[in-house]
């Protein structure tokens, strides 16, 4: 099992997508890249903490591998967006990659240069080691499972059919 953490504006959305996903074991929301130690969200909503929402994913790289995983990620934001996703705006929906395991980070790097090609140089989806990775409130985890209504600012119908569950 493998696993990275990805930030894509608000957290419940991109969990959900990616709890869709064949290959994907398990899925939590959470605070990366930030200034203190088990921040609330209220303190990441006002600034007391500088983390992003994230997403930690969990899969089998014999049924997923990293690409597609990336591949999916591109599909859900605007890498050239700073602060920002849908209609979220705050450093928190920053976008992030952020690798668990160091031989993934090359991997990333080459995905993401093939994949924007001359504009790779314009996009503001950070790459960088997940230190800090903490788990969000419980009542955050599995968000829009809980409820089905919730706001959500990704697009959950663009996986294609034979990349689902």
């Amino acid at each position: 099992m493998k696993s990275i953490i990805l930030a894509g504006g608000c957290f419940w959305g991109v969990e959900a997508y990616f709890n869709q996903l064949k290959g994907v074991l398990d899925t939590s929301t959470g605070y990366v890249d930030g200034n203190k130690k088990n921040p609330t969200y209220k303190e990441v909503c006002n600034g007391l903490a500088s983390h992003a929402e994230a997403v930690r994913v969990v899969y089998d790289e014999q049924v997923i591998k990293l690409e597609q995983i990336l591949e999916q990620f591109f599909r859900i934001v605007d890498p050239y967006s700073i602060n920002k996703q849908g209609h979220d705006i705050g450093r928190q929906y920053r976008s992030g990659i952020y690798v668990e395991q160091s031989e993934d980070e090359t991997v990333i790097t080459n995905y993401m240069k093939a994949y924007f090609g001359n504009k790779y140089p314009k996009v503001q989806t950070k790459i960088k080691k997940a230190l800090d990775y903490e788990l969000a409130e419980e009542y955050h985890q599995d968000y829009l499972k809980k409820n089905p209504g919730g706001y959500c600012h990704v697009d959950l119908g663009m996986a294609k059919k034979e990349e689902l569950k």
